[in-house]
């Protein structure tokens, strides 16, 4: 606990051999004092304690000394406060996030530990910290022999949290993560992220008062900009949407199983994980007409390190939303003729899940990835393959977004159906609504025009009420006269 309730006595002679001088001070009603061999010592503790009111420094009420002096300390290391950190934030973050933070750690652990001679090898001290050090669900286990070495030459070596208090230290730091394994540099969402897990984690240092105070605020270091547009390039027409799925389905017999699975993306605006675990009670699919999908969570792949059950793959909600929400999508009779068609040939899995891999269990990015590589080769050019056109399955979902507004479906329900809000579709698909544009425009016209007739009228020798607006800028606005 923290008081500024402090009062330093004068130094007291006492009758002491080895220490006659002693130095008393209160804080919060409790007297504590340090003994000294010479007055001059003595002197020069009263005085650093007398400059610590001075400033406005609270005091511990536990130990008596000033908090500055309680942070100089404590030396608990980065490594140990970063491990700690892992842990606290394991119970609540999704997989993907876990393994976001172990990554975004051990690039920050490399780049505060020497580089000098003893240092293990980069790519062991990497996987040694990733697959342990920073996995809060493997703390309980013990790493295989030369990666427990590995970590106890970092526990040895990492700095002390105090050491960090440096804008020159975290700059550097910053710079490593900025980077990819390669030393290329690292896409801007990326380095975003891994920012913002490093400035959360001095943030609970902060809290735990291992730092008087964030040092990333004290750099002026700029995070790249990510491209948060759609790459009109990328978007397929419903015509080249149409070739690429009947290209699925030539590929055999997994083509065809999984045609339905792309479709759900270009017709529906679904994420892969969405798709993956889409279920039969979740559709309903007329004989004829529209139908409906009531999508109520994903599935997305993840090592099985991460997760608490093993698998290599997350049961979680609907992206951005509670875990219960249900988001009701239209389907085009084009997706339901799809769906029903891939139903009475496939049938459901045993959890009644519509997609399945080959050998069972959800259909992996890997597998539905090369499906897709296959498709794009048999229905495009080899310019169209070589360009971004399509270039990855979730293009078909932003295809599928981009023909919904170009078609007039209103931001709002856009957003609904695909599952966003409104404030990023504007951000992303801004070249799409710019492009709405000049049809916009011609609307406007031919609405100026209905109402042409309803303006109105004014004879020779009443003044027109749009000229009367007009002033040349020698008159006064009021009198309209000449100044």
């Amino acid at each position: 606990m923290e008081t500024y309730d402090v009062r330093v006595w004068s130094v007291r002679r006492r009758a002491s051999k080895s220490a006659p001088f002693q130095v008393r001070w209160i804080v919060a009603g409790e007297e504590f004092q340090e003994p000294f061999r010479t007055k001059t010592l003595a002197e020069a503790r009263r005085s650093a304690l007398v400059s610590a009111t001075s400033r406005g420094e609270a005091f511990d009420t536990e130990t008596g000394l000033p908090v500055s002096e309680l942070r100089l300390l404590n030396r608990t290391t980065w490594y140990a406060h970063a491990r700690d950190y892992a842990s606290l934030k394991w119970p609540t973050a999704a997989a993907k996030h876990r393994a976001s933070i172990a990554e975004s750690l051990t690039i920050a652990t490399l780049a505060l530990c020497p580089s000098g001679r003893g240092r293990p090898e980069s790519e062991l001290l990497r996987r040694a910290l990733y697959q342990w050090a920073f996995n809060a669900g493997r703390h309980a286990e013990e790493p295989p022999a030369e990666e427990a070495r590995a970590l106890t030459w970092v526990e040895k070596n990492s700095p002390a949290m105090t050491e960090l208090d440096s804008a020159k230290r975290m700059r550097a730091v910053l710079d490593e993560l900025a980077k990819k394994k390669d030393g290329k540099a690292a896409a801007a969402n990326t380095v975003r992220r891994r920012r913002a897990v490093l400035s959360n984690c001095l943030r609970i240092a902060v809290e735990r008062e291992l730092l008087p105070g964030n040092p990333l605020h004290r750099v002026h270091w700029e995070t790249p900009k990510a491209v948060e547009e759609l790459d009109e390039r990328s978007v397929a027409t419903p015509a080249q949407a149409r070739t690429l799925l009947n290209a699925v389905r030539e590929q055999g017999e997994r083509g065809a199983h999984l045609e339905a699975f792309f479709g759900c993306m270009y017709y529906a605006a679904m994420r892969p994980e969405e798709v993956s675990v889409l279920s039969v009670d979740q559709c309903e699919l007329p004989d004829s007409g529209w139908g409906r999908l009531s999508l109520a969570g994903a599935r997305p792949q993840v090592g099985s390190g991460w997760t608490d059950d093993g698998k290599p793959y997350e049961e979680r909600g609907l992206k951005h939303r509670a875990r219960r929400t249900i988001r009701p999508v239209p389907i085009p009779p084009a997706l339901v003729t799809l769906l029903r068609q891939h139903i009475e040939q496939y049938g459901t899995d045993s959890d009644g899940r519509l997609f399945r891999a080959i050998r069972n269990g959800p259909v992996r990015s890997q597998e539905y990835g090369s499906v897709w590589k296959e498709a794009r080769r048999g229905a495009l050019t080899p310019a169209q393959v070589a360009s971004p056109l399509a270039s990855i399955p979730y293009d078909l979902r932003h295809a599928c977004v981009s023909f919904w507004l170009r078609s007039g479906v209103s931001l709002a329900e856009t957003a609904r159906r695909a599952g966003q809000s409104i404030a990023v579709l504007q951000r992303y698909y801004a070249k799409v609504l710019d492009g709405e544009e000049a049809r916009m425009n011609e609307l406007i016209d031919k609405g100026f025009e209905e109402h042409a007739d309803d303006a109105p009228q004014h004879t020779a020798n009443e003044p027109d009420p749009g000229r009367r607006l007009a002033v040349r800028p020698d008159q006064d606005r009021d009198t309209g006269e000449t100044g």
